[in-house]
């Protein structure tokens, strides 16, 4: 009993330190264990695609797919600050980044003003 309110209180605590990101999508929705690294939920998800989405029904273009690894990329980087010595959420934060930037090229290859569209909505190029 003990054990589950110390749960308790860090995922509070969590909580009020990592405000959503996903345009007032309430933290309080996501339920994820302390320790590992999170993911993005159906509901998170549901909302970043709506936003991305190049048509109706679509949830595969690459604005999509870089719109939901940029998520889960934030979402991980806010992980490991906390748990600094989880290395293999760390390879799997690299190996996002770098799908990510494949991507982006391809889209960059692809359609410049697509590209540029996406990088100022995410804010990834400063």
């Amino acid at each position: 009993m003990i054990a589950q309110e110390r749960k308790t209180n860090q995922l509070e605590k969590h909580k009020s330190q990592n405000p959503s990101f996903l345009g007032g999508l309430p933290a309080a929705g996501r339920v994820f264990a302390i320790r590992r690294a999170p993911n993005l939920d159906q509901s998170e998800r549901s909302v970043v695609i709506e936003k991305y989405r190049t048509h109706e029904g679509d949830s595969g273009s690459p604005e999509v797919q870089i719109a939901l690894l940029t998520a889960r990329i934030i979402e991980l980087t806010d992980h490991l600050r906390e748990q600094k010595h989880d290395h293999a959420s760390r390879r799997g934060l690299l190996k996002m980044v770098g799908q990510r930037r494949r991507l982006l090229n391809y889209l960059n290859s692809e359609d410049v003003n697509r590209y540029r569209e996406i990088i100022s909505k995410l804010g990834l190029r400063k």
